[in-house]
């Protein structure tokens, strides 16, 4: 890629991120996003005037889940070269996005994953399950998929010709880890650079609770084995 005409879309689901996005979009370098695009499922405390105030393309999704968000801004975008998913409470810092840009614009990357346990966390940052469960995820990620990766951080980057020839699909937890399996079974290079991790901004609404640490980690855990397995049946020749 040409570094000086990459066509970067960033995509920032969001639910109430009213106490955090002006932030999130101010420290979002100009110079390298060509597009931002801001993907709200219902707020109430002014999240969307907020962002558009602020300049980013708003679009209404009403229907709940992370990855529908993350795919409704995907098919919103405007002809990017690469796109860029971001979460809103600014716990990861839109600064570092040159950090994430850089392996794919250098040509030697497809997907670039932020982790979170290679960076610099503050304290308080990431709950002890929420380490433990990146932790084992990845680790199972490694053991049946041989991509090294260590997190399953929100602040990632894709190429968007290699994101469309994925066909993401998931539209709840499952979003964290089908962009990294079905990149990985499809050849392509998944690779991670450290970002630094900070206390979000407002009430989490997966890892502060327990209903949504269960269930995000029962899903995420069943859907890498699922993923495997599909695939080692779809790879065994059948008798003649």
């Amino acid at each position: 890629m040409n570094r000086d005409h990459v066509r970067v879309s960033v995509i920032i689901p969001t639910y109430n991120e009213a106490q955090a996005i002006e932030r999130v979009l101010a420290d979002i370098p100009s110079d390298l996003a060509t597009e931002v695009i801001v993907v709200d499922s219902n707020s109430n405390d002014g999240t969307p005037e907020i962002a558009a105030k602020m300049g980013a393309r708003v679009i209404q999704e009403p229907r709940r889940g992370y990855g529908q968000a993350c795919l409704t801004g995907l098919a919103a975008a405007n002809f990017p070269d690469v796109v860029v998913f971001l979460d809103g409470d600014y716990s990861d810092r839109p600064s570092e996005l040159p950090i994430l840009l850089a392996p794919i614009i250098d040509g030697r990357a497809d997907i670039v994953l932020g982790s979170r346990l290679h960076g610099r966390r503050s304290a308080g940052a990431m709950l002890w399950h929420q380490a433990l469960g990146n932790r084992f995820a990845a680790s199972l990620i490694r053991l049946l998929y041989g991509v090294n990766v260590t997190d399953l951080g929100p602040f990632r980057a894709g190429r968007a010709d290699v994101l469309r020839v994925l066909a993401l699909e998931e539209t709840t937890y499952g979003w964290a880890v089908e962009m990294i399996l079905k990149g990985a079974l499809a050849g392509f290079r998944v690779v991670e650079v450290p970002v630094s991790y900070h206390p979000r901004i407002g009430k989490s609404k997966i890892s502060g609770t327990l209903k949504g640490t269960v269930g995000a980690a029962w899903f995420i855990l069943s859907l890498i084995v699922r993923y495997y397995f599909r695939h080692r049946k779809a790879e065994t020749p059948r008798p003649a």
